[in-house]
């Protein structure tokens, strides 16, 4: 089976998979049963900023709606919600997980009960759209197909059964296995194929880059934005990075083997950004600008929002200046996420990219 085939029911096989089957994967401790923490979670300050470049793009674009993918607690509609709750006719969540839907209902109920019946779920891509488009680590849980190179071709990566005398119990034991690919198949760079080394293994990214031309197909009107941890084309496939991106997450440990504990872990791969662009290029979008999500929010006013604050003397102030750390510190969150805006209509200067675009690296 092709791996990206094995990703894509690892993670939503319905009633199986890591999103589909009823786990708790988002939280902010092992101890809740969660995997992992996403900066909404971190901080309502993330919603927050971000809202006032949603708010930028609404305003520019003549459009009155939000869409959000991949919304996971709920953290990100809800921060949104109370800074647009009076610009919007309507905030549509696109999530394939019914236990996370259930959360987002709930919470979204709790904090906004005025606005909630603004809020409507929908489980497939619109056929038509018009509004601002917001996806926070959603691109990096997309399928990807896995290329191996041998040292004199590419093959391609996939998972078959392994040898049913190793297993102890009925649980399927899974190994790789590798076949020529397909004629001119490798990676999209160029770099030439004498730099990788025997061993190398990589990703493309077929299905995000799928998904993003075809929201831009879709889009009438609007913008998007899409966060997310990643590089551009010419650092993604560098011959150093000859173990690829592949990274599984389970109570808040990572590794990088998902052959195992299948449809308990959640299983994710960087993301391209230089195909991501050009994919929505293509399908009718332009590029607003691509940057740091530390230089992103820092333009979308963190420094006002920190001001406004005072010092931190708390210990909720302290800990919230200890997650906004997290985001913008490069280090941490701040360098290796990447935002990346897009807009179909009339143009505008976004105020997420005013200083420190390298949409010139893409």
């Amino acid at each position: 089976m092709r791996f990206e085939r094995f990703m894509e029911l690892a993670l939503y096989a319905p009633g199986l998979g890591y999103y589909t089957g009823g786990r708790r994967v988002l939280g902010s401790m092992p101890q809740d049963g969660s995997d992992f923490v996403t900066a909404p979670e971190l901080t309502p300050l993330f919603g927050q900023l971000l809202a006032r470049q949603v708010a930028q793009a609404l305003e520019a674009t003549g459009t009155t709606e939000v869409w959000e993918f991949g919304a996971g607690t709920g953290a990100l509609a809800e921060q949104l919600l109370g800074e647009l709750g009076d610009r919007l006719t309507r905030y549509t969540i696109v999530d394939l997980s019914g236990t996370l839907r259930d959360r987002q209902h709930q919470r979204l109920l709790k904090a906004h009960p005025a606005l909630v019946h603004k809020v409507v779920w929908a489980d497939s891509l619109p056929d038509a759209l018009n509004g601002v488009i917001v996806g926070n680590e959603v691109l990096d849980a997309m399928p990807v197909h896995l290329l191996s190179w041998n040292g004199e071709h590419w093959l391609e990566r996939g998972v078959a059964l392994a040898d049913a005398a190793t297993a102890e119990d009925d649980v399927p034991r899974f190994t790789w296995a590798d076949r020529p690919a397909p004629e001119g198949v490798r990676p999209p760079t160029e770099q030439p194929d004498a730099a990788y080394p025997p061993g190398t293994v990589t990703e493309t990214h077929g299905q995000a880059e799928a998904f993003v031309a075809t929201l831009a197909q879709r889009m009438a009107r609007g913008a998007a934005f899409f966060i997310d941890y990643g590089f551009p084309e010419s650092e993604y496939y560098l011959p150093q990075r000859h173990g690829g991106t592949l990274m599984c997450h389970h109570l808040h440990q990572a590794d990088p083997d998902p052959l195992s504990s299948v449809g308990h872990k959640d299983i994710t791969a960087h993301v391209n950004f230089t195909g991501i662009a050009l994919a929505g290029q293509e399908a009718g979008w332009e590029v607003l600008g691509y940057t740091s999500q530390g230089r992103f929010l820092t333009n979308c006013g963190l420094g006002e929002a920190l001001a406004s604050t005072g010092e931190a003397c708390t210990a909720d102030q302290l800990k919230a200046r200890a997650a906004l750390q997290m985001l913008v510190a490069e280090h941490e969150m701040g360098e290796l996420f990447k935002v990346i805006g897009f807009v179909k209509g009339p143009w505008f200067d976004a105020i997420g990219f005013e200083h420190g675009d390298r949409t010139h690296m893409l």
